[in-house]
């Protein structure tokens, strides 16, 4: 697999037509705003609440995680690592960032001395998440990194020893692990409150509509929808069921648009064999709109007909409807790890989590490309 370089990726993307400043070199504590900023930090550190610094200013981040960041209780945003000048102002105004915490990939290293921020969240297309990672661990912070963690497992293990030697707690961003629906969907499965899982289903997709998009380009993105949404379903069959696969086999569905998905698949099923026999089929798409997660047990049949999105879960089980109050998933991802950290504890979400399900993904797509069932 060709690997596309931090650099290079800047490059082809056109980031760096213009340099960004250090920009703490400029940094006036005189400016009413900067004084305004550098006053927020403060009462934010006085609180007791973790600075998170977001590395790569994307969708993601700016939809996503940077207003749960407004919501939490035990972290804050603190700083931002960007390869954009123009999205510097707004951010910085928006969010009440001081020009010492905002860095470019350039001047990253240097985060190890700014002591607002004690958490980097890695928010970057997937072939550049183990080198952010590894180094922001190497600068002493603490790591969260989205999901899929890396392009294979030998990265997984990189970025784990990493942390490991830095003293430094690393987290997958698997915000799905907070939100009450799919807590349940763990509750009733693990506890067996239906009896055993005979098998389970799940199915997650979207039409990619963008040809141009990084996550149609396999050194960018390391695959198609599995690695993209698939990871979703498989998480739902590991946590629902309490246990790990140990054979997967899979088939890729038709291209609709060869030219499109010329270096990833369009769609892909596969089964899952878990121990005791249960078999867990999944689907993840490009081409169609999917988002469900069943389990089919002893005493009856539980699912969410809406399982994955930032919010809108909707589920059902043999006594009636569910019905949990809804939550901000990232702010309660975000706001535990700051917690685990403080109190020296482990987090539910740890990198090998994320590099089993690195593995999962790999035997997947071997099974898909030899026609044969892979063992785990």
């Amino acid at each position: 697999m060709t690997r596309i370089t931090r650099r290079k990726f800047i490059t082809d993307v056109g980031l760096t037509t213009l340099a960004i400043p250090v920009l703490s070199s400029f940094s006036d504590c005189n400016n009413p705003s900067e004084e305004k900023d550098q006053n927020h930090i403060m009462k934010q550190k006085k609180d007791g609440k973790l600075g998170i610094a977001l590395v790569g200013l994307g969708g993601y981040a700016g939809g996503q995680l940077a207003p749960a960041l407004q919501q939490t209780e035990h972290c804050y945003l603190a700083g931002i690592v960007t390869g954009t000048p123009s999205k510097i102002e707004q951010w910085k105004s928006k969010y009440t960032i001081p020009d010492a915490n905002v860095y470019n990939y350039q001047n990253f290293d240097s985060i190890k001395d700014n002591k607002d921020i004690d958490i980097v969240y890695v928010v970057l297309p997937n072939s550049m998440h183990a080198e952010y990672v590894i180094r922001a661990a190497q600068a002493g912070k603490h790591v969260i990194c989205e999901k899929p963690m890396a392009m294979n497992v030998k990265e997984c293990d990189d970025m784990i020893a990493a942390c490991k030697k830095a003293g430094k707690m690393l987290s997958i961003g698997y915000r799905l692990h907070f939100e009450p629906y799919n807590l349940e969907m763990a509750r009733l499965g693990t506890k067996k409150i239906y009896g055993n899982i005979k098998k389970m289903s799940a199915g997650f997709g979207f039409p990619a509509r963008d040809p141009n998009q990084w996550r149609l380009n396999k050194a960018l993105s390391g695959g198609g929808p599995l690695v993209d949404v698939g990871v979703y379903c498989i998480q739902g069959f590991c946590y629902t069921t309490g246990l790990n696969p140990i054979a997967v086999t899979a088939k890729e569905g038709p291209k609709t648009d060869p030219d499109k998905f010329k270096n990833v698949e369009e769609s892909l099923t596969w089964q899952m064999e878990m121990p005791g026999g249960i078999i867990c089929e999944g689907k993840s798409s490009y081409a169609e709109n999917l988002n469900f997660l069943k389990a089919d047990a002893e005493k009856g049949t539980f699912q969410l007909t809406s399982a994955y999105g930032y919010g809108g879960q909707a589920g059902n089980t043999p006594e009636g409807p569910m019905n949990f109050p809804r939550v901000n998933q990232q702010a309660k991802q975000m706001d535990d790890f700051a917690q685990a950290i403080k109190n020296n504890r482990s987090t539910p979400v740890p990198g090998e989590m994320g590099k089993r399900d690195v593995r999962i993904i790999e035997a997947i797509y071997e099974a898909m490309n030899t026609g044969k069932r892979v063992t785990i």
